[in-house]
């Protein structure tokens, strides 16, 4: 496990590395090419009890340099690691995707993924521009997003949804986390404050927790609000 830069964590752990989405902007990707590692997704069994030994409770990434939930990831690997998070259940543990379809096997059903005993989680995803979204948006598995990094103006109707056994009118997210792009790439999109401003501004009307992240420090110009849906763990 590694002590991490990342904002909204204290820790990245990576049972599994590796990814195949091949995102242009992909940070991960960029750091295992840097030390001659390819970017084929690993399963790193050695790492399963790193959890364990951290006996005060944290924020724990998991597959911080992998998409756990790829289609391309074997179901007994996204098993073998909920079960590790069994034995360590101190902690808050941390999950994004780009696939956020498989957090359909979160449920019941022959083809879900989780153990007998259940999973512990916040289980997100993450997305650039609304449209990228839209899956993340249909699927109630999903609590959290990532808008990282953010390439556009998110709609007032993407912060909620008609509860399907109320009727009524709720918040669909439980955390917004917002970021721009990082390094020099040559097509990077710079977020416009009015992009950021039209986000807090409906997180606020539905009380959902927003964190913006440093790398936006610049465009916002204020103190930057870094909330958490869960009591901050970092020690």
């Amino acid at each position: 496990m590694n002590k991490t830069k990342i904002e909204w964590c204290d820790w990245t752990w990576n049972p599994v590395t590796g990814c195949l989405n091949n995102c242009e902007y992909c940070y991960a990707k960029k750091i295992a090419n840097r030390f001659g590692n390819t970017f084929e997704p690993k399963f790193k069994s050695n790492r399963l009890d790193e959890p364990k030994y951290l006996k005060k409770p944290q924020n724990i990434f998991v597959c911080s340099m992998a998409d756990l939930f790829g289609e391309w990831i074997p179901d007994e690997w996204i098993k073998t690691i909920f079960e590790a998070t069994n034995k360590a259940l101190q902690h808050t543990y941390i999950y994004l995707t780009k696939n956020p379809d498989r957090y359909y096997q979160l449920g019941e059903g022959d083809e879900k993924i989780i153990p007998d005993k259940g999973v512990k989680g916040w289980f997100g995803a993450s997305a650039s521009t609304e449209e990228q979204a839209q899956a993340a948006w249909e699927n109630l598995n999903c609590t959290w997003m990532s808008l990282e990094p953010l390439h556009g103006e998110f709609s007032e109707e993407f912060f909620s949804h008609d509860n399907r056994y109320t009727q009524q009118m709720e918040a669909r997210w439980k955390w917004i986390v917002i970021g721009a792009e990082s390094g020099n790439r040559k097509n990077k999109v710079i977020p416009k404050r009015e992009w950021i401003e039209q986000i807090i501004n409906v997180c606020r009307e539905w009380n959902i927790p927003v964190f913006i992240k440093d790398s936006l420090a610049d465009i916002w110009g204020e103190p930057l609000i870094q909330e958490f849906p869960w009591e901050d763990k970092k020690t």
